[in-house]
């Protein structure tokens, strides 16, 4: 059994909050944010109180288009907005340098990730290239128009969520540079997952996702996935990708499955259905009663059983009673 005798979860919405209750010493973990990590926790109190730990998080932020959406629809299009958007300055701008560029749905450094796909650099002249070829001219005032329509969408996110917001402010001004008007929209969550994604209401999301330590992510990209309610929401269908993502989960030979995952970040780099945008760091405060953690690149969570609090620091008694 675990030595800890159990956890208690606090549900506290507002993230300003909960960031209050962990300097008066009130909760004893919280992942911080860029900002917190970086600048807010640089004082001596809250050094006797944390211990705060950095280690390559199992998740990555994206921006997702809805492929049903004819304008989505060519892959020009989607490695187009690609080279558009300067990942690097989300990164500094963003996460203030705590993270790392995503090409694809894996953890960097992971046995099945793949860091030999293709790239999309930034580049906003061959992103107007693609455009072009695409049929998207600019008119008179810089906006691309294809068959007498303008290329604009809407991005929505999350509300709650401030890195996804800074984050879509930059790509709406990066993706305004080569012609497209873009508009920023937050909704709350339930409403988002109930009334927008689960109905394909949407034409690109700004979104992230956890991965797991098995690279199996067959319900997010398979193509049978694409029911109300199901994960591969943005419509993606791709023969190959359906053959790898079987074949992957139907063998135990870890050779033929990290060929089958190579090949399948090939694929899905150049189609582009998101732009992978960054693989953030975890940025985890916890208190120093806490014994017991050893960071290792699997994060701090692996030996979680094993931690503990000496007699003499516990603050809490758990009873089945």
């Amino acid at each position: 059994r675990a030595w800890i005798d159990g956890l208690v979860y606090r549900i506290i919405p507002d993230l300003a909050t909960m960031f209050l209750e962990l300097k008066a010493g009130n909760i004893d973990r919280m992942n911080l944010t860029p900002l917190q990590y970086t600048r807010q926790t640089e004082y001596p109190k809250f050094h006797r109180l944390y211990q705060k730990y950095r280690y390559v998080s199992f998740s990555y932020t994206y921006l997702g288009y809805n492929l049903e959406d004819p304008r989505f629809a060519d892959r020009r299009v989607r490695q187009a907005l690609t080279h558009a958007i300067n990942k690097r300055e989300i990164l500094d701008g963003v996460l203030l340098g705590l993270g790392q560029e995503a090409t694809g749905p894996y953890k960097p450094g992971t046995w099945f990730s793949n860091d030999r796909v293709p790239r999309f650099e930034y580049d906003p002249a061959k992103a107007r290239a693609l455009l072009a070829e695409a049929g998207w001219l600019p008119d008179a005032s810089g906006i691309l128009h294809k068959d007498g329509k303008p290329f604009e969408f809407t991005i929505l996110t999350n509300q709650g969520n401030d890195l996804r917001v800074r984050t879509g402010e930059i790509i709406q001004r990066r993706l305004a540079e080569v012609g497209l008007r873009v508009k920023l929209r937050t909704v709350e969550w339930a409403a988002f997952i109930k009334e927008f994604i689960d109905k394909g209401r949407f034409e690109a999301v700004l979104l992230g996702w956890t991965v797991g330590q098995d690279p199996d992510i067959y319900d997010i990209w398979h193509s049978s996935k694409t029911k109300p309610g199901e994960l591969n929401f943005i419509h993606y269908n791709n023969p190959e990708v359906d053959r790898l993502l079987e074949e992957g989960r139907h063998t135990f030979d870890r050779e033929k499955r990290k060929q089958a995952y190579f090949r399948f970040q090939e694929i899905i780099a150049e189609d582009q259905p998101y732009t992978f945008l960054y693989v953030p760091d975890a940025l985890p405060a916890i208190s120093k009663r806490f014994r017991g953690i050893k960071p290792a690149p699997a994060g701090i969570d692996y030996n979680f059983p094993t931690w503990y609090v000496p007699k003499g620091e516990q603050k809490y008694k758990i009873s089945p009673y």
